[in-house]
């Protein structure tokens, strides 16, 4: 349930406002509850129509499921953002290949971006 309230837990909660609010009072803060909760729901529902009405047709289309945030896990995001093929695992791959281009031949290539094992240039001034 919400907050870690179990039924249990209400019923208690229940039981004791009933005995501290009294006999004599309780009717009246039923129908105030009552009174509460039917507002609360016409609220949302007039919020689910003005909802509809700016939309328009595609209210109907949208998947809530979709959009909820509860279905996020940042650790199943960053997973496959690391298993991606990333820009760097391209370059790398093009400077491997490049290095044995220039070793196969006589004439100078021109050199990769980043070579494995050799740290890439760095500028002061860019940052």
């Amino acid at each position: 349930m919400f907050f870690g309230l179990t039924i249990e837990k209400l019923l208690l909660i229940g039981v004791i406002a009933a005995l501290i609010i009294g006999p004599e009072r309780l009717p009246k803060y039923a129908e105030s509850l009552a009174r509460l909760s039917k507002r609360a729901r016409e609220a949302m529902q007039g919020a689910k129509t003005r909802m509809r009405d700016e939309m328009g047709p595609d209210f109907d289309d949208v998947d809530w499921r979709k959009l909820d945030p509860r279905q996020y896990d940042p650790r199943r995001i960053i997973r496959e953002a690391l298993l991606e093929d990333t820009p760097t695992a391209t370059m790398r791959a093009a400077g491997a290949a490049a290095l044995a281009t220039q070793a196969a031949s006589d004439k100078p290539a021109v050199p990769p971006i980043f070579v494995p094992g050799k740290t890439p240039p760095f500028d002061d001034e860019a940052t």
